[in-house]
Order: structure tokens, then C-alpha cells, then sequence
């Protein structure tokens, strides 16, 4: 097996990885959504401590074939996250096993089948439990100004259990949980990251801090703004210098890379197309400057 061979072997158990942790996604590389993308930059966040960017996954880990092989720190992070040194350890041990028996290399694969089927049918039993469990409790999501509901697409929740993340469903700006102890974890765009406790003895509102900066960039495509010198010289104040901003397309066309200057022309003027907009993701750099913006076409 040459490097290029034993990459896509890489991509595999990056792929079957991702299932253990998020073990309803039944699909292939090639089904790959946005959100699933978004979950696995957050895994190997948590996994390596290290950032692999959207741009990167869809242009390396997408595609069925890769004409040639990535840098060599990122599969280090990608080693290092299905359990290896890096990839010198990874590229070692998979050239081994490329040299023995052709029935061993055939039976790996049955085994890792049967792995993955079993993950699968344990989360499906898992989501029935706690989707028909009797005993739940309903907790609101507001926003801590306005004490309004926040809307269900704007934040994504999880369970925190033995350091893994589950996904839970938010309907009309509401969770359901069982009222034992539960650890959630609330992400939104356009609101501050926060970790709460839940029990049975909880208040049933949660309140979530707005991000300032992204509420303005919320209002700048979404309102009908035209005084675009003003846009400008707040633009210029929110975001930093070396900002990263990705608009996925819609349709799975893949996505757009802007800079500082190219985003800000973008959102100096109110177009129909600008409205079509969400946004996914925000960062913020030492100095509360943003430096990266993950946007959807819808």
C-alpha cells in the first residue's frame, strides 16, 4: 500500500470514529452534511485540542478519490484522533498489516461492519428510551434581554455524558429531558456558549447571553439597512483584520471563502440574496475582534 492507499484507510476510521460518537449518522462521506461537519470539526477539537477547518474537510475528506496527499500536521491531527501517535505511527502500522495474509485483511473489515451495526442499533435503543421515557422535564429557551423564546434553528443543544456529546431535539424553543441529573450544553451562533445541570428541582427557563457582534451581523442581512457608510465603519470595528468567513451553498455545491474586505463589501449593501443567509458559526480572537464566520445559504 502506498501513502495515498492508507490515507483513504485514514478516512475510514476518521468516518467510523465520528459514528461512535454521533451513532445515528448511518451514511458515507459522501452524505456528509454541514451539520456533521460542524460536529466533527467539534470532535477533534475536543479529542486533539487542535482546529481542522471546513474549507479542509470538504476539499480532503469529502471526495470519493484524492489526487494527492494533505499536509503532513494535518494527518497527524486525523492520526491522533483515531487513537495514534500521528501519521508516522498510523502510516507504520497499516503498511504491516498491508503485508499480511489476504484473509486477515478481509476479515478486518466484517469485524469493523458488526462493530459499526452494533453502535447503531445501541444508539437507536437509546433514542427511543429517552424520546418515550414517562418521567420528563420541559426546559424554555429565552433570551436573557428580551425574555423571549429563541428560535429552535438557532441553537443546538446536547447531553455532556462520559465526555461525549449527545444531540437532543429542540422543538418551539423547547427541550425535554429526563428529570434525573442531566448535564446540557447549549451552542448557538448568536448567542454565548453555556453548560447548565438540570434535575427535577430546576427552573424550567433557561436564559442565554446574546453575542453582541453576531446580533449585528444578524441584523446587517437580515434588515434593510441603507445607510451603508454607517455599515462600513462598524464593520471595520467588529471584525479583525485576518477573519475567515465560509458560505456553505446550498444544494451540497460546496462553499466560498471570503477575507475582511470581500465579506464587509458584501454586507454593505441589503440584497434579496443576503437575506437567504444564516449564520452557523462565530468566533471572536483575544481582543473580542470576530475572526471567523461560518455562514449557510438558504
Amino acid at each position: 500500500m502506498n501513502p495515498l492507499e492508507i490515507f483513504q484507510l485514514l478516512k475510514t476510521d476518521v468516518l467510523l470514529t465520528y459514528k461512535k460518537q454521533h451513532p445515528y449518522f448511518e451514511g458515507t462521506w459522501k452524505t456528509f452534511t454541514s451539520q456533521d461537519i460542524l460536529n466533527l470539526i467539534d470532535l477533534i477539537e475536543n479529542k486533539t485540542n487542535q482546529r481542522v477547518s471546513e474549507k479542509w474537510i470538504y476539499t480532503h475528506l469529502k471526495p470519493e478519490d484524492n489526487p494527492k496527499l494533505p499536509r503532513k500536521d494535518m494527518l497527524d491531527i486525523l492520526s491522533q484522533l483515531v487513537g495514534y501517535s500521528g501519521w508516522d505511527e498510523y502510516l507504520f502500522k497499516n503498511k504491516k498489516e498491508s503485508i499480511k495474509e489476504n484473509k486477515s485483511i478481509k476479515r478486518k473489515p466484517k469485524t469493523g461492519i458488526w462493530v459499526v451495526l452494533g453502535i447503531i442499533l445501541i444508539g437507536i435503543a437509546t433514542y427511543f428510551f429517552y424520546q418515550f421515557r414517562t418521567e420528563s422535564k420541559t426546559i424554555i429557551i429565552k433570551d436573557a434581554f428580551t425574555n423571549k423564546k429563541i428560535e429552535s434553528d438557532e441553537i443546538r443543544a446536547t447531553v455532556l455524558e462520559d465526555e461525549r456529546e449527545k444531540p437532543i431535539e429542540i422543538v418551539n424553543s423547547e427541550i425535554k429531558i429526563s428529570k434525573g441529573k442531566t448535564k446540557i450544553l447549549l451552542k448557538s451562533p448568536y448567542y454565548k456558549e453555556k453548560t447548565i445541570v438540570v434535575d427535577k428541582d430546576s427552573q424550567s427557563d433557561i436564559v442565554l447571553q446574546p453575542d453582541d457582534y453576531a446580533m449585528m451581523l444578524k441584523a446587517f442581512m437580515k434588515s434593510d439597512i441603507k445607510d451603508w457608510q454607517t455599515r462600513k465603519v462598524q464593520l471595520q470595528k467588529i471584525l479583525a483584520e485576518d477573519v475567515e468567513v465560509i458560505i456553505i451553498l446550498k444544494d451540497e455545491l460546496g462553499s466560498e471563502y471570503f477575507n475582511k474586505q470581500e465579506f464587509s463589501e458584501k454586507l454593505i449593501v441589503p440584497s434579496a440574496s443576503l437575506k437567504k443567509m444564516r449564520l452557523i458559526d462565530i468566533q471572536h480572537n483575544g481582543k473580542n475582534e470576530i475572526n471567523f464566520v461560518r455562514i449557510i445559504q438558504e
